[in-house]
């Protein structure tokens, strides 16, 4: 079941004759594995996982502005958190906060 982002009202849909695309792989450096996605016409909009064995971290660039959104992700239950900050570290820090007990 999907849960809201926020409590008001739905936002509108958007036009369903648009076309769905999908991130792209990082050009990566020599010898080094690539570790992110970017949306190929907007570079600036990354997408990167990562995981350890028990949380999955899912970090969104905002499109325009600087700033981060992170889903942390139980692996074992599915339950789930999200947090928004300027910077990566401290939406992947509160999410983490959010989904487990100190």
């Amino acid at each position: 079941m999907a849960k809201p982002s926020t409590p008001g009202p739905k936002l509108a849909r958007p036009d369903p004759r648009r076309r769905w695309t999908s991130f792209v792989a990082a050009e990566a450096a020599p010898g080094k594995a690539g570790r992110g996605l970017h949306e190929e016409a907007n570079p600036r909009h990354r997408l990167r996982v990562e995981h350890d064995a028990h949380t999955l971290l899912i970090h969104l660039s905002d499109e325009e502005e600087p700033g981060w959104t992170t889903f942390a992700v139980d692996r074992k239950t599915r339950e789930w958190a999200v947090a928004q900050a300027p910077r990566q570290v401290d939406a992947a820090s509160q999410a983490y906060d959010g989904l487990y007990e100190s």
